[in-house]
């Protein structure tokens, strides 16, 4: 990780932003302290593609159709 002064970072800030893309954290001080940090994004996540399955799941008519009574005494604890 390279430390650049704040001067060094205003004249050379297309090649810190370089290395940063390239990987390599810059730090930033003012007066020998560290004050930012220069670093690569994260890549963007995928996009959610809607619609891919389309046509290719079904629901049954009676999804939503009440539980048969001994499959609802089961899940009672009955």
């Amino acid at each position: 990780m390279a430390t650049v002064n704040i001067y060094d970072a205003k004249t050379r800030l297309s090649q810190l932003v370089d290395e940063a893309a390239a990987g390599d954290d810059v730090v930033v001080s003012r007066n020998g302290k560290p004050v930012a940090r220069i670093t690569q994004l994260a890549p963007p996540k995928r996009q959610v593609r809607f619609g891919v399955l389309k046509g290719k799941l079904s629901i049954a008519p009676d999804f939503d159709a009440p539980l048969p009574a001994d499959v609802l005494a089961g899940f009672e604890g009955r």
